[in-house]
């Protein structure tokens, strides 16, 4: 194995690990904290730490490349930390990421329909297969957990769709942009819109004197930030330069085992239906993904 395959699957595993443990810290940090809160705390703490770590590489972003940023900084990662946040008040950590790995699919299919990259008929039954994972999975679930609202699972299908959106713009637009540099331009773009919607969140009217749970909330809120989104973004902006879009994208159901662990740790039912359409999304994935041509 060559020293550039090792570091893609170093970066996918380490990736895997991190985001895999996002969904429980994203729980953990509603018990306090409102949807809002949580989401623009999130983008708030990353911006101040990829700031400190980085800032000085904004000079060598090209003027060109900031509308792909600013575009990618708003698919990528404002959108989804606000998407995710609210659909965990209704649903298990679990079967949000067990939605979210249908991003490589999604990738798939921006691909085809966005960028002209063609498809083949064993992706086309991928995606049919995992489509009907993903229905069996949110069915089971409702059936399972009935005082959970399930049409919040479709704001985790609608994420896994701006995640896909957003490796296909790095992977075409700023493939030759520094991972870091990318990672700070990014947060440059949101970091105001983030700090107006904490204002109107009602953040700073909250009573922080012994307020235990409030402090643990942001406790988590804290590690979502350092791990999960800033320096996973800088992680994950440089493997889909080394690796391609389909490979980057994959470490969304490699994740998922680390975070149905935590989830099922956590005390989150899992059944034996659930099972079976997280085995159909793995596999609907993993065939829209086969570059087998058509014969």
């Amino acid at each position: 194995m060559n020293i550039g395959i090792e570091k893609k699957w170093t970066y996918l595993i380490a990736l895997s690990l991190i985001w895999g443990s996002s969904f429980i810290l994203i729980k953990k940090s509603l018990l306090g904290l409102s949807a809002l809160q949580v989401g623009s705390l999130r983008i708030v703490f990353s911006s101040i730490i990829i700031f400190l770590i980085a800032f000085n590489r904004i000079s060598t972003i090209p003027i060109k490349k900031w509308r792909w940023i600013s575009l990618s900084a708003f698919v990528g990662t404002f959108f989804p930390a606000f998407l995710f946040a609210y659909a965990e008040t209704q649903i298990d950590s679990a079967v949000a990421s067990i939605l979210n790995s249908l991003v490589p699919m999604n990738t798939v299919l921006i691909g085809f329909a966005v960028f002209k990259i063609s498809t083949t008929k064993i992706q086309s039954l991928g995606v049919l297969i995992g489509f009907i994972g993903t229905c069996t999975l949110i069915i089971s679930g409702a059936d399972l957990n009935p005082d959970q609202n399930y049409l919040y699972s479709g704001l985790v299908v609608i994420s896994s769709v701006l995640y896909a959106i957003n490796v296909n713009l790095i992977k075409k637009h700023l493939y030759d942009v520094n991972a870091v540099s990318i990672a700070v331009g990014q947060f440059v773009v949101i970091f105001i819109p983030s700090i107006v919607v904490l204002f109107y969140s009602g953040f700073f009217n909250l009573e922080f004197i012994d307020n235990h749970l409030l402090y643990d909330s942001l406790f988590y809120v804290f590690l979502l930030s350092f791990f999960g989104t800033a320096m996973a973004k800088i992680l994950f902006n440089k493997l889909i330069q080394i690796s391609s879009p389909v490979f980057a994208s994959s470490v969304t159901y490699s994740m998922l085992v680390v975070s149905v662990i935590w989830g099922i740790l956590d005390g989150e039912l899992f059944n034996f239906y659930q099972a079976v359409a997280t085995i159909l999304i793995i596999m609907g994935v993993y065939l829209s993904n086969k570059k087998k041509p058509i014969n």
